[in-house]
């Protein structure tokens, strides 16, 4: 069950809410309008340690890896 972000068209106010199915009807917390738009959400992971790239290799200038001249 995803928490989606929304933006109310009608009084501005951008919100947070828990969808439980796709078909949900959504309204705005503050003014109870159902004209409502979801945002596009981002995310962020914080990880003790070297940050490490998930494609694998490094760049074309190093024969393995990654080094600190160009990352």
């Amino acid at each position: 069950m995803p928490i989606y972000e929304y933006h109310c068209s009608d009084c501005g106010k951008d919100f947070e809410i828990l969808v439980f199915k796709s078909d949900e009807k959504v309204t705005c917390p503050e003014c109870k309008s159902e004209k409502v738009e979801r945002l596009l959400s981002g995310f962020a992971h914080k990880c003790d340690g070297p940050m490490v790239s998930s494609s694998g290799g490094g760049c074309s200038s190093c024969s393995g890896g990654s080094c600190s001249s160009c990352h």
